[in-house]
């Protein structure tokens, strides 16, 4: 089934650049991506510099490998968090069901019908100017983990009242080992799915903050670039790369993301005969 899924293979492909060239080719410089100065401002493309350097004395090239080596971090770092918790969640509530499920998706649908999008930027407001990478990572992961538990949890409420479940109930099997030998194995796919797309939301999150200035910008992530090649007006002083070769890059690693989420998904369905 993999074969002929075209999708996947292409978002695994494009993913599989991006990872590997945001965590191998820090290895072969010395750059300090956060150093200003270092060489000539506004230095065209050429061999010593591939994409030229930028008003802040910075090689483009270098400062884009390590801004796709943090959002990577930053976006899996995330996802594991949000998909620890709302997999714990979801099945507990999926299972359980009763007041148990009623309390859990009480305080899950808060999360979910809150506007995520002001909260951050009020937050991100507060702590401006002294917010850290891990203020910005908490935040994501505070409100990353609700819609990840409603689809677990309804996958949790569909299983648990299958005859199987219900011997092993009888037989004398624990919750726990009801769930992550029973549940498990058909809510894991979703998992998947969900994991990938957080991945999605946190870079996408952060790169929006940042390229309002309301992130740590002096990370290089994919939104900080933005952010200083917009402040430092990289389209009307004709630095056409320090501008271009980030929104190329992210389009290409949110494209490989969906791909890969859409293609898995789509072999699952493949693997459960809804094809």
């Amino acid at each position: 089934m993999l074969k002929s899924n075209l999708r996947l293979k292409i978002g695994i492909f494009i993913l599989a650049i991006f990872v590997l060239g945001g965590t191998i080719l820090p290895f072969f410089t010395q750059e300090d991506p956060t150093a200003q100065g270092t060489y000539f401002k506004n230095l065209a493309m050429s061999q010593d510099h591939l994409l030229g350097t930028n008003s802040l004395g910075q090689d483009i090239f270098w400062y884009l490998v390590f801004s796709i080596r943090n959002s990577l971090l930053l976006g899996v770092s995330v996802s594991i968090c949000t998909t620890i918790i709302s997999s714990l969640v979801g099945l507990t509530a999926g299972y359980n069901g009763g007041w148990v499920d009623r309390g859990i998706m009480l305080i899950t649908d808060s999360f979910i019908t809150i506007p995520v999008l002001p909260i951050l930027i009020t937050l991100s407001t507060f702590v401006r100017g002294r917010s850290s990478f891990l203020s910005v990572w908490l935040i994501l992961v505070a409100f990353g983990w609700a819609w990840n538990t409603r689809t677990v949890r309804a996958m949790a409420l569909s299983v648990r009242e299958r005859e199987f479940i219900n011997m092993a109930r009888f037989s004398g099997t624990g919750m726990f080992g009801i769930i992550s030998k029973e549940v498990f194995p058909y809510v894991y796919a979703y998992m998947v799915v969900g994991f990938i797309n957080t991945i999605l939301y946190a870079i996408n999150t952060e790169a929006a903050l940042a390229v309002i200035g309301l992130s740590n910008v002096t990370v290089p992530t994919m939104g900080s670039i933005i952010f200083w090649a917009l402040n430092y007006n990289a389209m009307l002083t004709g630095q056409y790369p320090w501008i271009v070769a980030p929104v190329v890059a992210t389009v290409l690693l949110f494209l490989g993301l969906f791909l890969t989420s859409t293609g898995y998904n789509e072999l699952f369905a493949a693997r459960r005969g809804h094809s």
